[in-house]
Order: C-alpha cells, then sequence, then structure tokens
C-alpha cells in the first residue's frame, strides 16, 4: 500500500517553521525540528522540495507568517513543483484559510502531518478507532478553515482517514460519530481493566516500554521475547500496543508491553484518543525509556519523554533508562547511574545485563521457596494464589506443600513453614 502510494502520488512539499519570541519551547520552529518535520514528510511517503524558517517578534494573526514572507513561500513552491505547505507549527482555521489563498494550494500543519501517518499505521481496530478519534476532533474546530484541503481529489498527504463526505457533513454528524467512537474505545478500556485485574491476581508485573518515536523499542521487544512484530528504521512504525510474556529469571516474569513513540509536539488530541493504550503506563510497575544513545538532539527527545511519563504514569513508578544503539557511540557519551543501562537490541549487547537491572528495579526481592503448611492455614493457600505465583501445589499426609515464588511481605509471613529457599 505505501510504496503503491509512494509512486502514484507522492507529495512535493515546502516546509516552514516560524520561531517567534512569544512562543513557549514546545511551540517554536527551529532547524533541527524542521529536519524532524522533513522525516515526518517522508515517513507519510512526501518529499521536501524546501525549507523555509521565519523569525518574527509575534505571528501574525491572519497569514501567520506575514504577507510577505507567505509570498515567497509561495515562489519557492512554485519554482520546485510543491503541491503543498506544511507547517511545523499549529495553525488555527483562520491562518489554514488565509495561507491557503495567499499560496494557492493546500496547507497542512505538523499536527495533521502526524494525524494521517497514524492513520497510515493503525492496524489493529483499536487503533484505527483512536486514529478516527483524533481526527474528528482535530478536524471538527477547523472546518471552516480546510477548503482547499476538502475539495482535493484523489487521497494523498492530509487526506487520509474519515474521507471527504464525511468531513463535508454537518458539526453535529461528527459530533455524534466522536461520541459513538469514544463509547466503542470505552469498551476497549474495560476489556484491558479485565486484563490486568487477572495479571495482578497471577501477580506478574507489567513493564511498559517507552521512548521517542524510532528510538527501537521494537527491536528491544522482540529480541527480549521474540514477538516478531516489524520493527523499521521510520517513525511510528508501531502504533497498536503488543504485549508478551517475559521470563526475566527463575524468580520473575513480567508483561512486557511496547507503546507508542512519543514526539515534540504531538498532537494533544492523540494523546486523548490513545488514552486506552497509554493508561497501560498508569498501572506499570516499571519503565524502559528507551534511548537512542546516538540521537543528535537526544537531551531534547529525553525530556519530551520525561514530560509525556510525568503526566501519564503513576507517581513514583521506577523508570530504568536504557540507552540503545550504545555501540554507535563512545562509552563516554552514556551517563552513568543505578537505573541507567547501555544496551544494544539490535546487536543483543547487554540483554543479561538489562534482565537483572529489571529484577532489581522491580522493588523488593522475590523468594522461590517450597513450604509446607498444615491444614489449619488452608486460608494462606488462597493468598498465595492471589498475591504470589503458585509453581506446584499437594495435599499429603503431612500438609499442604507448595513451590510458590514469593516477595519479601509474604516470606515474612511464611517463613517458618519454609522447607527449602532456592
Amino acid at each position: 500500500m505505501e510504496s503503491n502510494f509512494a509512486e502514484k502520488i507522492q507529495e512535493r512539499a515546502v516546509l516552514v517553521g516560524l520561531n517567534a519570541d512569544c512562543f513557549t519551547k514546545e511551540q517554536t520552529a527551529t532547524d533541527q525540528t524542521l529536519e524532524e518535520l522533513d522525516a515526518l514528510l517522508e515517513t507519510a511517503g512526501g518529499f521536501c522540495t524546501g525549507k523555509v524558517l521565519q523569525n518574527r517578534h509575534t505571528p501574525d494573526p491572519h497569514s501567520f507568517i506575514g504577507e510577505g514572507k507567505a509570498q515567497e513561500v509561495r515562489m519557492l513552491a512554485e519554482a520546485t513543483g510543491a503541491t503543498m505547505v506544511i507547517f511545523d507549527n499549529e495553525l488555527s482555521p483562520g491562518n489554514i484559510r488565509a495561507l491557503e489563498e495567499i499560496l494557492g494550494m493546500t496547507v497542512l500543519d505538523r499536527s495533521a502531518l502526524i494525524l494521517d501517518i497514524f492513520a497510515q499505521r493503525a492496524k489493529t481496530r483499536e487503533g484505527r478507532l483512536q486514529v478516527e478519534l483524533a481526527q474528528y476532533k482535530y478536524l471538527l474546530p477547523r472546518l471552516a478553515g480546510m477548503g482547499a484541503s476538502l475539495s482535493r481529489q484523489g487521497g494523498g498527504i492530509g487526506t487520509r482517514g474519515p474521507g471527504e463526505t464525511k468531513l463535508e457533513s454537518d458539526r453535529r454528524h461528527i459530533r455524534e460519530r466522536i461520541n459513538r467512537l469514544e463509547q466503542e474505545l470505552e469498551q476497549v478500556r474495560k476489556v484491558r481493566a479485565v486484563q490486568r485485574q487477572r495479571r495482578q491476581k497471577n501477580s506478574v508485573p507489567v513493564v511498559a516500554i517507552v521512548g521517542y518515536t524510532n528510538a527501537g523499542k521494537s527491536t528491544l521487544l522482540n529480541r527480549l521475547t521474540g514477538a516478531g512484530i516489524p520493527a523499521n528504521n521510520r517513525l511510528f512504525d508501531t502504533l497498536d500496543t503488543t504485549s508478551r510474556f517475559l521470563s526475566v529469571s527463575d524468580n520473575l516474569d513480567v508483561i512486557l508491553s511496547d507503546t507508542v513513540g512519543f514526539i515534540a509536539k504531538l498532537p494533544h488530541h492523540l494523546v486523548n484518543a490513545f488514552h486506552a493504550t497509554l493508561e497501560e503506563l498508569e498501572y506499570a510497575d516499571l519503565l524502559l525509556h528507551v534511548i537512542d544513545a546516538s540521537d543528535p538532539d537526544r537531551e531534547a527527545h529525553i525530556a519530551v519523554v520525561d514530560k509525556l511519563i510525568a503526566k501519564l504514569a503513576r507517581p513514583g513508578t521506577p523508570v530504568l533508562q536504557c540507552y540503545n544503539k550504545a555501540d554507535l557511540v563512545s562509552p563516554m557519551d552514556i551517563p552513568r547511574g543505578e537505573d541507567v543501562i547501555a544496551i544494544s537490541a539490535e546487536k543483543g549487547y547487554h540483554m543479561d545485563a538489562l534482565m537483572k537491572a529489571i529484577e532489581n528495579a522491580l522493588g523488593h526481592a522475590r523468594h522461590h521457596v517450597f513450604l509446607r503448611l498444615p491444614y489449619s492455614m488452608g486460608g494462606m493457600v488462597q493468598t498465595l494464589h492471589d498475591n504470589a505465583k503458585v509453581l506446584n501445589m499437594e495435599y499429603t499426609g503431612e500438609g499442604i506443600a507448595v513451590e510458590t515464588v514469593v516477595d519479601d511481605i509474604l516470606l515474612g509471613r511464611v517463613r517458618e513453614y519454609v522447607i527449602k529457599e532456592c
């Protein structure tokens, strides 16, 4: 599908960013964010014909970058055969309408481009529901300003998803669709809640893999679990959460979950729509923050992920920083610390050390013990089933023989009945 799109209707776009004195760090455009926008455009199947970074004290309320600069962009687009202009900043409906009148071609912003990529990548029903919800919430307040975008025929960047006829429907219809999508996603959340309760009952910790897009999260999941999910060198290759069972050691099994990659200026509609998926972070017992050690902008990208972790994860959840692709940099370029580990998911470097770090980071130690409980303590059997990992149980003439993996707290309650500890 993607190669067919690239061959037949590859878009050529000029990329534009505004650096204004009044913008926050998250709002402004820089040479680095324009480079990332270029990578996003390539991921969507497009080609960059030129980049323009405008510096102003404040954005122009009408044309955002000022009419003079907009005319320069129009001439650059015409000279390079561009079919659209994509802005690194978020545009208002009025900005879009004014710019399309000046430029005479489709105008998109960074959020619309990311939404388009998500529309391409989502494979499961849940993923498609979440993307469609995010698209409708993004488009609803912008209907009046999307003239050229809505009138285009034949598809292309910015037109995937809900579709032309749906977008031309009245706002009431779109709001009704948003309500239905939210109800369906609420059912997804309920199913996840049941699955989560089952894991908690079985005392299986959850380890969530998080990180900036293209940091190597899926490669790490494949390396540790043999999940076999696609892991390509492109942005947002994984949208649909994958969870796999992982035996960390003889005493510890976990559920390892991959999550959608984060990115600077991630549209808040996407964060909200993907809440059913991202709420796994809220219930995770440990977060593996995968960092591309060779990324020239890694400190800024670490900050983006840390900010989203603070927003989405449960306060106090331990975080293990995994500097991936460590084979591509000097050891001196990687920080040292108790919660820091250097790995290469692709080459398999330091996987044993990572497993040990996961075991240590999950808090209290776990103990593999053999118990002989008197029949008068039959209630403890249920406690072990609810809060520990019961490997074997047998009713004998001398009592209840149990082989189990327990934490420090449970060990203290049954220590006098331990006949052997591995």
